[in-house]
């Protein structure tokens, strides 16, 4: 006898929703940024800042790295500000040694790397710490 429900799809609950723009990333990610922003005159403010948006996310670590880096990007943006306006009050605006433009490049390379880095590792352990408590 041929079963009523072999035609059947399976129930909604039982398909996988992926999706990469979930409100509660960007805003885990905008909290995380934000908390990095607050906390930048600690040392390892990025890393605090990252922890905090890992520890709202939760999940997995895969989930940790992609909401740490989206908020050391949220905190890579006023970081950038302050510096070029610092690097202008102490500079100058005026003449500039060629060798200068080549130095703020590599500067924001590094910086770029150490924010959004540092920040995605902090989201990483703060699952791990969201997930051991």
């Amino acid at each position: 006898m041929v079963s009523d429900t072999a035609d059947m799809p399976p129930p909604v609950d039982t398909y996988e929703t992926e999706s990469n723009d979930d409100p509660n990333t960007v805003f885990n990610a905008l909290v995380g940024g934000a908390a990095g922003i607050v906390l930048s005159f600690v040392p390892g403010s990025t890393l605090l800042g990252g922890g905090v948006a890992g520890y709202l996310e939760g999940g997995q670590p895969a989930d940790g790295l992609r909401v740490g880096a989206l908020a050391g990007l949220v905190m890579l943006v006023p970081f950038v500000f302050f510096g070029f306006l610092a690097s202008i009050f102490f500079l100058g605006v005026g003449g500039s040694a060629p060798g200068l433009g080549v130095f703020f490049v590599l500067f924001l390379v590094f910086g770029a790397f150490y924010t959004v880095g540092l920040s995605a590792v902090g989201a990483v352990l703060g699952i791990y710490v969201k997930n051991e408590l």
